[in-house]
């Protein structure tokens, strides 16, 4: 006998999960907001700082980019709260650990298009009497964030991907409504493929324009070397 598909719970409830899917891209994108900036910080101090500085930042990004991020996120939730006596919801502790896990790989993406400037561009600009931030902010930067785009805008999807654990702290993303849906209901197959769905939209959307954009800043590139 076949399975008989029924999605009227899911049609009763969508707006549950529209609302899980509103949790998850206020996380993704308070994450964003906080980790770019902090990223570029880290990279910059990696590349420029002295070497008491480069060490302790190198080895804060080698062990968030290499700790699992259920274990950065159960930490912040639990442990810190103990440790400094300051009260974290489920919102709060997902915001500040994909905030910082994100840092690190935005450090790596920053630093990777700022080395990959030619060396000779720093070198004119120091004949000019251009200070290093100078350099960094008016030369440097400006074509290594070009370059940096696209692997941004990747880093973000796997960022979305990766928030759907903040239902393990009982943070109401899109994930967490959908359990709690499928639960009630019992039509686990039928609320899962919506949430399916509504995720593959989302990040679907998000690559295709990932790609444009990519073809976008590469085209110039290509009609200059002809």
């Amino acid at each position: 006998m076949g399975y008989e598909w029924d999605f009227t719970v899911v049609l009763r409830d969508f707006d549950l999960l529209l609302l899980g899917l509103l949790n998850t891209l206020k996380v993704t994108g308070l994450a964003l907001l906080f980790g770019v900036p902090l990223g570029l910080t880290l990279a910059l101090l990696r590349l420029y700082g002295n070497w008491l500085v480069r060490i302790p930042v190198g080895l804060v990004i080698e062990f968030l980019r290499s700790t699992p991020p259920i274990a950065q996120l159960f930490w912040f939730f639990f442990a810190l709260p103990i440790l400094v006596g300051v009260e974290m919801d489920p919102f709060k502790a997902s915001v500040l650990t994909f905030s910082l896990q994100s840092s690190a790989f935005f450090a790596e993406v920053f630093r990777g298009g700022i080395v990959s400037i030619d060396r000779g561009q720093w070198d004119a600009a120091k004949a000019l009497g251009m200070s290093r931030n100078e350099t960094l902010q008016r030369i440097i930067l400006p074509q290594a964030v070009k370059r940096m785009i696209p692997a941004f805008l990747e880093r973000a999807i796997e960022l979305m991907k990766t928030t759907t654990l903040v239902g393990t702290i009982s943070y109401a993303d899109l994930l967490y409504e959908a359990n709690s849906i499928a639960q009630s209901s019992y039509r686990t197959l039928e609320v899962f493929t919506v949430a399916a769905a509504m995720y593959f939209v989302v990040i679907f959307a998000c690559s295709v324009a990932v790609q444009l954009l990519e073809a976008r800043l590469t085209r110039p590139d290509e009609s200059a070397r002809h």
